[in-house]
């Protein structure tokens, strides 16, 4: 059958390019003036903050871009490869602006998928954008020399390569397991999806072959990683931070009373007890991992001793009693940070600094002047980009990350406090796809299922391993509107065999 379209796409001649072009952009033109106006939004950003954002771990990624000869303890070094690749210009405006890129990379992936293999009308697929293309925190998040962005990107690449064939091939399946070791190098909660692909794959009976391809192109340059890092640091893994992480995720509850520990068998991980009792701890587990502070024995040893592989063990093991015998408080706490994600309001966790990190800020960035690998973290920034400026603070030169321009910065300021995506809209998202998979239960969850699943996990997997926080929330917005759209296609009825569809929906269920 020949459509309306596929006539006023003949009716072109083939070699007027400029024509195809003015077509194809009245065809989408709902989303090309969205996408027009956020890339304007990140413009003003860019004016407002130049050349970046700055956050705690913004750091560590940059001495490992600057020090390329040794793999970071605490997390994988995709990111710092990645600015690796950027660092012959010298120029952190340059990463921003390809992160802001990537942002709006992720929504042009979320709406080619919901446009062509799912059929939805432009103005459907434009609305599952808009999270990612005006979320002012989003932005932010790009703007930050931060992992953040690439992962997201990396994730929704992946599921988009999923969803969009139907028949996979072992080329296709190698490059998607490409893209997963990129995601678990970029940062290691992208491994787990390796497993939820593989499995949705199997479902889906995709055929041995891709998943085959798959397994071994994710597993050789994760596995090459994991040697580097044991030639540095004497373990064969990807970080020696995972069991230090989980033992934050347990300082607020563990009661070594009832971890039934003796000190004389037990003696290593008798030290690591908090003396505090938990009804007076802090109301976050990041105070009892960064900082020596009273009341927790983690840097009991001097700050060198964190983060290596014993330290790494003792404290994973630590955690691990403490969930074994007091389960009922961890899975509390881990509800506690789950549905903290979805409350209306966005309130200061786990402190004020921390949260004030991705807000745009007022006043100019002065990077510290803490220790890295072989410097100092405002000389590592230096090194990267020469032309931060400095200023003398305290009678020493320091260096400036960002200096604030307005009336941008401003503007990106009252922008936002009011544009934002409220957590308790993801929770709706969320509630939406997981309706769409229960209609479905009979190809358990079709299409819907993947990209559902994913977000859910990406919420969940810090309230289970560490910590709540607002950036980890944001990877998962896109995906949920994924699920959302896809399940909202078809509504919530189960389809019929007697009901026509669109060619494109047919398929995609």
């Amino acid at each position: 059958m020949v459509t309306v379209a596929e006539r006023a796409r003949l009716e072109t001649p083939p070699g007027d390019w400029s024509a195809r072009l003015w077509a194809f952009l009245r065809r989408h033109r709902v989303f090309v003036a969205a996408l027009s106006l956020a890339f304007v939004l990140r413009v003003v950003t860019m004016l407002g903050y130049g050349p970046a954002l700055w956050f705690n771990d913004s750091f560590e990624y940059v001495s490992g871009a600057v020090n390329p000869d040794r793999p970071s303890a605490l997390r994988p070094n995709g990111y710092s490869f990645w600015l690796l690749l950027l660092r012959p210009f010298h120029s952190f405006g340059l990463v921003a602006f390809v992160q802001h890129l990537m942002g709006l990379s992720i929504a042009v992936l979320v709406y080619a998928l919901l446009r062509r293999r799912f059929g939805l009308p432009g103005w459907g697929a434009t609305l599952a954008t808009v999270p990612v293309l005006f979320d002012a925190y989003q932005i932010q998040l790009e703007h930050l020399i931060m992992s953040d962005t690439m992962f997201m990107l990396l994730v929704v690449g992946v599921v988009t390569l999923v969803l969009w064939h139907r028949k996979m091939s072992w080329r296709l399946g190698a490059v998607i397991g490409l893209l997963l070791a990129l995601t678990a190098l970029t940062r290691s909660i992208g491994l787990p999806i390796l497993a939820l692909v593989g499995a949705y794959m199997l479902i889906k009976r995709t055929g041995w072959k891709p998943i085959a391809a798959m397994l071994t192109a994710c597993a050789l340059p994760v596995v090459a990683y994991m040697g580097w890092f044991a030639s540095a640091h004497g373990t064969f893994s990807m970080t020696s931070s995972d069991g230090a992480i989980l033992y934050m995720r347990t300082a607020l509850f563990a009661d070594c009373r009832k971890m039934e520990l003796d000190p004389r068998k037990d003696l290593e991980i008798a030290l690591l007890c908090i003396s505090d009792p938990p009804s007076e701890r802090s109301f976050s587990g990041q105070n009892y991992l960064w900082w020596a502070r009273g009341g927790q024995r983690f840097h009991a040893f001097g700050t060198g001793s964190t983060f290596t592989p014993q330290m790494n063990q003792a404290a994973g093991t630590f955690a691990r009693r403490a969930i074994m015998s007091q389960p009922g408080d961890y899975l509390t706490r881990v509800a506690l940070d789950f549905f903290r994600a979805f409350r209306w309001d966005r309130p200061r966790f786990p402190d004020y600094a921390t949260f004030q990190q991705y807000e745009f800020s007022f006043e100019d960035k002065v990077l510290p002047a803490w220790a890295s690998y072989k410097g100092n973290t405002d000389t590592d920034a230096r090194k990267y980009d020469p032309s931060l400026p400095t200023a003398e603070i305290r009678g020493r030169p320091s260096v400036v990350g960002t200096q604030v321009h307005d009336p941008w910065a401003s503007f990106m300021q009252a922008y936002q406090r009011t544009v934002r995506m409220p957590g308790i809209a993801v929770g709706v998202l969320l509630l939406i796809g997981l309706a769409g998979v229960a209609v479905r239960w009979r190809k358990l969850g079709g299409p819907v299922l993947l990209p559902w699943l994913a977000a859910f996990g990406l919420i969940l997997a810090p309230a289970a391993t560490a910590e709540f926080d607002y950036r980890y929330l944001l990877p998962a917005v896109p995906l949920a509107c994924l699920a959302a759209a896809i399940t909202l296609r078809r509504g919530f009825a189960r389809p019929t065999a007697g009901k026509a569809s669109a060619p494109t929906t047919a398929r995609a269920e």
